[in-house]
């Protein structure tokens, strides 16, 4: 990997109609502090202090600001996706263990930025931007994972001011270091997903417990949460009663368009190293590099980061423009640029043989890296069901306007 060769297409990239110049300011900046401050911070065999460690240097370095809004500590009024993607991008290129740090500040605190009252925001979100409390987002149960509508996970009313949680949430990414977690609840105002709502609960909060952690190919902190008559003010619910699914779906579409941009720093990094491996890998006579398979190789990786690069800003340019949703726009990206990501580092795997699949290289890293990616936040075959479903819409909404014509 060569700085050179980073900078070099950051700068194309940045040079793209989808951003203005405090996109290509902020993003150069970011750039040069990651490569001079990430490093020392990551240990592999400390994945909970690395974290600590990671949210705290992005809280002091300024950067956890573009993950909540101006009124609260942030850096611009409301999300602004592009400076999102441009931070996942940018961190994931250096460590994915970074991205995930500043990935789960936005989106454990993405629902009280869009829906939480002015107490709730005032609360949360300063210390979130200073880097001083850490977030998470709990969503997902053993039975209801894609299907969200199938939690179990209640809370019931408890006098006139509060609610009992009981049940479980499982693979809740920051679970066990967490200061506070938005949890989703069934409190049945309707059956299925309208009766879904959200509450922020504090850990430590008596009821409240981390049960198993969960070890994965790619070490981050997760953990499954237990809840035992929990009780939680209503103060602390997130938007409207019944309104949860509502809630998840909205921060989703603000933060699925970023997963791509995570998925396109890992390629990135992938290609860097693949092209710096080519150019002196010693064989036949010259280089690997020198040989027609292997450049036909490094066309197909180029072609697909650009590819993601293109369809990710483009959820994020139609988002920041004002879009209401952009659900298909945003699936797509998630879609192309986390599978474009893992076929381009299993090509540098290839490119490095056998030295790729010897740990503590870095294409190894990233070969672990990017796996959870094609699932988190809504696996690629939901992605396509998402897609379909947008799309035969406007197929009948067109339909509809033809038959009254």
């Amino acid at each position: 990997m060569t700085t050179g060769a980073m900078d070099t297409r950051l700068a194309e990239t940045l040079a793209w109609p989808f951003f203005e110049d405090r996109h290509r300011t902020f993003a150069t900046e970011l750039a040069v502090w990651a490569r001079t401050h990430l490093a020392p911070l990551v240990d592999h065999h400390d994945v909970d202090g690395s974290c600590r460690r990671l949210v705290r240097a992005l809280g002091e370095g300024g950067w956890l600001r573009a993950a909540v809004p101006a009124a609260y500590g942030g850096l611009t009024p409301a999300f602004d996706v592009r400076t999102l993607c441009l931070v996942r991008e940018t961190l994931a290129y250096e460590t994915g263990l970074a991205d995930f740090a500043f990935a789960m500040q936005g989106l454990g605190t993405g629902p009280i930025s869009l829906f939480g009252s002015d107490e709730l925001k005032q609360a949360y979100l300063p210390r979130v931007a200073r880097g001083d409390s850490i977030a998470a987002f709990a969503l997902s149960e053993p039975d209801a994972g894609s299907d969200v509508a199938a939690m179990s996970t209640v809370a019931v009313p408890d006098g006139p001011d509060h609610v009992r949680i009981n049940g479980l949430k499982t693979w809740i990414s920051n679970g066990g270091i967490a200061d506070h977690y938005v949890v989703f609840v069934r409190t049945n105002e309707a059956p299925g997903a309208r009766g879904i709502s959200a509450f922020v609960v504090d850990a430590g909060t008596p009821g409240f417990e981390i049960g198993e952690r969960i070890d994965v190919i790619a070490p981050h902190p997760l953990a499954t949460l237990h809840f035992t008559d929990c009780r939680v003010p209503l103060a602390r619910r997130v938007g409207p009663a019944g309104e949860g699914f509502k809630v998840a779906m909205a921060t989703l579409d603000v933060f699925r368009s970023t997963v791509g941009a995570a998925a396109l720093g890992l390629g990135r990094r992938a290609l860097d190293e693949a092209l710096g491996r080519a150019a002196s890998r010693r064989m036949f006579g010259g280089v690997l590099g020198d040989l027609q398979l292997t450049q036909a190789g490094l066309a197909d990786m180029a072609t697909n980061i650009d590819a993601a690069a293109l369809l990710v800003y483009r959820a994020a340019w139609t988002k920041d423009r004002g879009a209401a949703r952009v659900t298909r726009e945003a699936a797509m990206a998630k879609m192309f640029a986390t599978e474009a990501a893992q076929a381009t580092i299993d090509r540098a795997v290839q490119v490095f043989g056998g030295l790729g699949v010897k740990s503590g290289v870095k294409v190894e890293e990233l070969y672990r890296e990017i796996r959870a990616l094609r699932i988190y936040e809504g696996a690629t075959e939901v992605q396509k069901v998402v897609i379909g479903r947008e799309l035969m819409k406007t197929a009948q909404t067109v339909a509809v306007q033809r038959a009254a014509e």
